[in-house]
């Protein structure tokens, strides 16, 4: 306690001078506060509200193209329900429509074939550029499918030697397996040719999946099919037992061999037809949970 009539000393005369300028500068903080408060807000909003619009204009340009996709497709796919007297020209041509604009919703491959046997039966003269038309739009697709698949899963390719295949009989030609690796996944994937159809170029094939170390974690996994262009992997597929899918496509095709594609790829990239079981849709909520417990 001070004395009275004792001189301040310099702490009491900082304390005098001091105690204005901190409340002026608390001052300053709570508007600095506040307005930084409010351009973080605006800021939120305007980011939410372009959020907003971008969804939107999104959602109108989808609900557009699907709206242009079905009345394209009701139009391309009536011209081979109905009967009409359109020549095989426009045959192909709506065929390529199909294929092009709709390769990863529908299997096209039974329409394919009718259009293929309808040409090979033919007497038009420019039959010949129609069958190379059609090989060369299924080639196409198979190409960029097996592209986009090939990034997410893995592929190899097989040569199957026709000559051996008739000396081989009713037991087929045996190709190299292969040891694949998809979505942590390692098994063995073998294909078994059984015979060959030269007019439409189709191979009749077993496949055989099993896991690479021999445990019953992959059950073994048999599927027999045709192999031919007209076979898109996203949409003619083989499912295994863990999810996994596993195509084969024909890449070429001569009178003295054919050389067989296979890709396997997550079942999440499939067709949009190919919808999921219930064990794989509970299978990946279990591992979405597991990964989500680990990380806190």
């Amino acid at each position: 306690m001070k004395e009275p009539g004792k001189e301040k000393d310099l702490w009491d005369k900082a304390a005098i001078l001091l105690a204005p300028i901190g409340g002026l500068l608390t001052a300053f903080a709570v508007a600095f506060v506040g307005m930084k408060g409010s351009q973080l807000l605006e800021r939120r909003q305007s980011l939410d509200t372009n959020a907003r619009l971008y969804s939107e204009l999104m959602s109108r340009r989808e609900e557009a193209e699907a709206s242009l996709r079905k009345d394209m497709f009701q139009s391309i796919i009536s011209s081979f329900l109905t009967p009409t007297t359109d020549g095989l020209s426009a045959k192909v041509l709506n065929l390529e429509l199909l294929a092009y604009n709709f390769h990863d919703s529908l299997n096209l491959k039974p329409l394919f074939l009718e259009v293929q046997r309808q040409l090979r039966r033919s007497t038009d003269p420019d039959k010949a550029d129609y069958l190379a038309r059609l090989n060369r739009v299924a080639r196409e697709i198979s190409a960029k499918q097996l592209f986009a698949l090939e990034g997410k899963g893995q592929s190899f390719r097989r040569t199957a030697d026709l000559e051996a295949l008739a000396a081989a009989g009713a037991a087929g030609l045996q190709l190299d397996p292969e040891t694949l690796t998809v979505d942590g996944q390692t098994f063995q994937v073998a294909l078994r040719v059984l015979k060959v159809d030269a007019e439409q170029q189709q191979l009749s094939v077993r496949m055989r999946v099993t896991a690479d170390d021999g445990s019953a974690a992959l059950p073994d996994s048999r599927a027999q099919f045709t192999v031919g262009f007209y076979d898109f992997p996203v949409i003619d597929n083989t499912r295994l037992p863990t999810g996994v899918r596993c195509a084969s496509t024909l890449a070429n095709f001569s009178t003295m061999s054919a050389d067989v594609v296979t890709v396997c790829f997550p079942g999440e990239y499939a067709s949009l037809k190919d919808r999921p079981y219930y064990d794989e849709v509970i299978q990946k909520l279990r591992e979405a949970n597991e990964q989500e417990r680990a990380a806190l």
